[in-house]
């Protein structure tokens, strides 16, 4: 059992502070808190995970300690600390801080907030670490609103967001801020944040004398996917809805855990990084031949939520990208999974989804047909629109038929092997060679075919000249 030794947490915070606040929090503290609020770390001692950032000797750690911060943005998924660092490097620097929500706040807010900060520089000489969290949910015209009190100094700015800053932070302000990439927790360090949660006797479970399968304690680790408030908010829940027994104790077993965790929280966020990083995890594994990795990139998308239909279209666009002709049943296959998906829906259409997945990344591949299609494109952009060879037009109308439209065209079917071998290139682009089919499965087969076609077009065109040269007098061509 875990959670029963009395030792002093690693969490608690120190004497007459409130746990879960910054320096400038009340005396007191909401008594139904969140755990996780509850047993936020209060020293970089305390805090886990994370070492390549606040590690003592980091650069972070040193500016810290130095005090000689610089406006910064922490970019990591939920649960990995990023409001913990900012209220711990408030606390380390002596600095005011000021906690503020890009999704409850706006610019009329940050203006209050930076006349607030204008006055206790002046008045106090104290510094304004202002916490910016989901920093990503401003718009670009709000984030400008930072700009000029980043530059002048007057506040440090500590932006959280869990999207890349990339994409969405302005690159006026991203300039100015350095950014951390902040990793998810590994099993081990979530599983110890639970233990010490469990013992602590003032703000964490202790009080409520939990004795927790250690198989619940693990399940619950590995569950939360690194993510310590997921864990934390479960363990709480299992513990709280636990019946006491006659001594007081509430046990909570595996099966306890799996109701509280209910689902395994997934890091997939549709139309955002996490969304691009996966799709292009799956084309990848397709494209090495990795069936396995490819049907786990299949599920990470679908259980995440993601339709059905779009990853069908992904699918179908693979099949002509990177199968081609060497396999053309690829893109029958693909079609028909789209068509299974748009027929049942989720969850029946997942098993037609990770059979074309299997499908395609066993197939054989090429690109032939994608770098074919590249070439077009250079031409066409390379050429002024080139007209089509008057032998190969229609002629509907007798003017037409006058100016020469479809004058010499040879019926392929009239001809030997109902091949006539005639040009239908525009003149400027004869001979060109768009596809080169590669050597593995069915484009061996169309290798042949191609070179069996030039050699009769070879045939036919020499049978050409000659007959032209025998019609006019002239030598043959050699």
């Amino acid at each position: 059992m875990a959670g029963m030794e009395k030792q002093d947490s690693l969490f608690r915070p120190k004497r007459g502070e409130a746990a879960g606040a910054g320096p400038e929090a009340p005396a007191g503290e909401a008594p139904r808190a969140p755990l996780a609020d509850r047993v936020r770390p209060r020293s970089f001692e305390e805090f886990l995970g994370q070492d390549e950032i606040v590690g003592p000797g980091t650069v972070l750690r040193r500016a810290i300690q130095d005090d000689k911060l610089a406006s910064m943005i922490f970019w990591g998924p939920p649960g990995t600390g990023k409001t913990t660092l900012a209220r711990l490097i408030a606390r380390e620097t002596k600095r005011h801080f000021v906690q503020f929500s890009a999704v409850t706040s706006g610019v009329a807010d940050v203006r209050r907030i930076i006349a607030a900060a204008r006055d206790r520089q002046r008045f106090e000489g104290q510094g304004t670490v202002l916490f910016v969290d989901e920093i990503h949910r401003f718009n670009r015209a709000q984030q400008d609103a930072f700009l000029p009190h980043v530059e002048e100094g007057l506040v440090t700015l500590i932006g959280a967001t869990t999207e890349n800053p990339s994409f969405e932070v302005n690159s006026a302000l991203l300039s100015r801020c350095r950014v951390f990439v902040l990793k998810p927790l590994e099993a081990s360090h979530v599983r110890t944040i639970l233990d010490r949660a469990l013992a602590d006797e003032i703000h964490g479970l202790a009080e409520l004398r939990p004795r927790v399968e250690e198989k619940a304690l693990e399940f619950v680790a590995g569950l939360a996917n690194g993510d310590a408030r997921v864990a934390l908010n479960a363990i709480e829940l299992a513990v709280s809805a636990a019946k006491p027994d006659k001594k007081g104790a509430r046990r909570v077993t595996l099966a306890d855990a799996k109701g509280a965790m209910q689902k395994r929280t997934l890091l997939y966020d549709k139309g955002r990084e996490e969304h691009y990083n996966i799709i292009s995890a799956l084309h990848k594994s397709l494209r090495g031949s990795d069936a396995q990795a490819a049907l786990y990139w299949l599920g990470r998308m679908l259980e995440g939520g993601e339709d059905p239909l779009y990853i069908a279209r992904r699918l179908v666009r693979f099949a002509s990208e990177d199968v081609g002709m060497a396999d053309p049943q690829a893109l029958v296959v693909a079609i028909a999974a789209k068509e299974a998906c748009d027929f049942v829906g989720m969850p029946e259409c997942d098993n037609a989804l990770a059979q074309c997945v299997v499908y395609l990344a066993t197939a054989p591949k090429s690109n032939a047909i994608y770098r074919a299609y590249l070439r077009v494109k250079r031409d066409i952009g390379e050429h002024e629109a080139l007209p089509v060879p008057l032998h190969i037009r229609n002629a509907p109308t007798s003017l037409m038929d006058e100016l020469g439209y479809g004058k010499g065209y040879a019926y392929d079917h009239d001809a030997p092997e109902h091949y006539s071998g005639q040009e239908f290139l525009p003149e400027a682009l004869q001979g060109c060679r768009y596809y080169e089919p590669g050597e593995l499965g069915f484009e061996r087969e169309i290798a042949k075919r191609m070179a069996y076609y030039a050699r009769l077009k070879r045939e036919r065109q020499g049978a050409k000249r000659r007959g032209e040269a025998e019609a006019e007098g002239a030598p043959e061509d050699p």
